[in-house]
């Protein structure tokens, strides 16, 4: 029989012991050490084992559990520690073999069987510490959600904020304390939340309505979505620049003199996994870019201040690579120097400059040189007639 690691995390839930597997059970009996919320502890019997409360902020309790190597070692989580839990920071410090995980029903699946709602279909998102406006993508009329909550005083900032967007019909069920005996499950709507008393630990069933406007989820969204100073990749170029970045999940880009952020958000809004770099000279339009990340929910995308190729030094190796500003023959150099093999590299230029650049970087690198004239019908007098934006050339080419 293979040895037991020195650490088992559990995951409980709010009906105690009544609800833990044999094993369990067992690596409890057997424990020198029990680590855990002083709101999980409270759940369990008197312990023949040292209790060790986990303190606030998470990350202070993760030195003192490594410190206890070499002991039986039992740490509580809500539910299942892999679900939005604490199993899996702490995976992520311990080497394979020194631990295992006996998880218990998370809250999101006791959630999905009281609603009746399909969990494999239902986006899931954790809010205990991060802003409502992570639900931004998500929020299109007839939309389905489950969101985790810090307490109870968050639910009514959250149906506020719903409201104030436009979603004040969507409807909410409030969940607490599931599968516990304090279990409870009110409804409301957004506008008319008046629910009191709401306990901890508390999720919120989201069935979205209302006018507000949702986020397309095609590439090339409109420009009015984002803020800027005139410097933006408008929306059907932008369309065809994410079309040839080629985003696949997990992937990390670069943009480079990023404007106002749009292609580096865009990119993000393709896959939760998706990680990208906004490399900005001008402050004001750095702030720009973080406030457009942060209102339509990738609050994930990193600015970088700072002039390339010298900011790029400490970043780490991208997937793909778009040069929305900035671009010369010395930062080409570098980047074809600097980045792999595999690395897709997409550039823009409006300027005979920058074009006659392009056409020479891609006789000798090859790849795809593709012109870009665009026109929108507007008014000429009384009438109407075709008005020309500047034609661009795109260069995009994998390294």
């Amino acid at each position: 029989m293979a040895e037991v690691p020195w650490l088992t995390i559990i995951g409980l839930g709010e009906d105690g012991p009544e609800g833990l597997s044999p094993a369990s059970r067992q690596a409890l009996d057997e424990a020198e050490v029990v680590m855990g919320a002083s709101r999980l502890l409270a759940l369990l019997p008197a312990l023949t084992a040292e209790t060790q409360a986990w303190p606030v902020p998470f990350a202070e309790g993760i030195p003192k559990l490594l410190n206890l190597r070499g002991r039986r070692v039992v740490m509580l989580a809500s539910g299942d520690p892999f679900w939005f839990g604490a199993g899996t920071i702490l995976a992520e410090q311990l080497e394979a073999g020194e631990w295992r995980a006996l998880p218990a029903p998370s809250s999101l699946s006791l959630a999905a069987a009281r609603l009746g709602w399909p969990l494999e279909r239902t986006p899931c998102l954790a809010l205990h510490a991060a802003p409502f406006a992570r639900l931004r993508p998500h929020l299109a009329s007839g939309a389905k959600l489950l969101v985790l909550l810090r307490d109870g005083t968050a639910v009514g900032q959250l149906a506020a904020w719903l409201a104030e967007r436009g979603f004040g019909p969507t409807e909410l069920w409030v969940m607490e304390a599931l599968g516990g005996p304090r279990e409870r499950l009110r409804r409301a709507t957004a506008e008319t939340m008046t629910l009191a008393d709401i306990h901890h630990p508390v999720c919120v069933g989201l069935q979205i309505a209302g006018d507000g406007r949702a986020i397309p989820t095609a590439s090339g969204r409109p420009d009015d979505f984002f803020d800027h100073d005139g410097q933006i990749t408008k929306r059907p170029l932008r369309a065809l620049t994410l079309s040839a970045l080629a985003p696949v999940a997990g992937a990390h880009l670069w943009d480079i003199g990023a404007g106002a952020g749009s292609v580096g958000i865009e990119w993000l809004l393709c896959h939760p996994a998706n990680r990208a770099t906004a490399i900005e000279t001008r402050p004001d339009r750095a702030a720009r870019i973080r406030s457009n990340a942060e209102t339509l929910g990738v609050d994930r995308l990193e600015v970088i201040e700072g002039q390339a190729p010298e900011a790029l030094e400490t970043l780490p190796v991208p997937d793909a690579v778009f040069i929305g500003g900035g671009l010369s023959d010395a930062l080409l150099t570098d980047l074809w120097s600097r980045l792999p093999a595999g690395t897709r590299l997409v550039s823009n230029a409006v300027t005979l400059e920058s074009e006659s650049l392009l056409t020479a970087w891609q006789a000798r690198k090859g790849g795809s040189l593709l012109r870009i004239d665009l026109s929108e019908a507007g008014p000429l007098g009384s009438k109407r007639s075709w008005h020309a934006a500047y034609p661009l050339v795109q260069w995009s080419v994998t390294l």
